[in-house]
């Protein structure tokens, strides 16, 4: 249970990490605003690596609250309802 642990605290630090970075160019007119991180995206000249940077930013987030939940729910769920299955087709 550990090694998921850690697993899901990595994924959700580096991809969370990634989007804030990512978020703080892209989603910050101003230090001064009371709504960073939060503001729709600016960009003042649309090219592609400002178009891979967008993307790659909704791609961390999820990445990050999908890959937590993965290894902190899912695969702990399999296992205890694969065991569970184990245990009743043994009786």
């Amino acid at each position: 249970m550990a090694d998921e642990f850690m697993k899901g605290l990595t994924i959700a630090t580096a991809g969370g990490l990634g989007w804030m970075v990512l978020a703080g160019w892209y989603r910050t007119s101003s230090f001064e605003s009371a709504a960073q991180l939060v503001e729709p995206v600016t960009v003042e000249g649309p090219d592609l690596f400002n178009g891979i940077a967008i993307a790659l930013m909704d791609v961390l987030l999820w990445f990050a609250i999908l890959g937590a939940f993965t290894f902190w729910v899912l695969i702990p769920l399999g296992r205890e309802l694969r065991a569970s299955y184990s245990e009743r087709r043994s009786q």
